[in-house]
């Protein structure tokens, strides 16, 4: 059984109908409110005109704070890795 939903999606002021998942629903809807939210504030803080130049930044927001994330991950596992060396040197000194 198919269980595919056809839903709108409102982006800068365009619908796009989209048929998902009901699991990828709510995260749409969710992505979608972001970006209404991010252009919002970008042509409130720049005087921008053109749609296309505030989605590029929205993009370019959005990829940015992907990318800072998985830095941020790779610097956590850096530390719980040098962490675990740590512990097991201590445990081997102690066995």
């Amino acid at each position: 059984m198919d269980d595919k939903l056809k839903i709108k999606i409102s982006i800068a002021d365009r619908v796009y109908p989209l048929t998902v998942t009901p699991e990828q629903e709510e995260g749409l809807r969710a992505a979608s409110k972001k970006i209404d939210a991010m252009i919002k504030q970008f042509e409130e803080s720049y005087a921008v005109r053109d749609k296309q130049d505030v989605l590029a930044m929205c993009a370019l927001q959005f990829a940015a704070q992907s990318e800072q994330k998985v830095l941020d991950r790779s610097g956590e596992i850096e530390d719980a890795v040098a962490r675990l060396k740590l512990m097991d040197e201590k445990l081997g000194n102690v066995l």
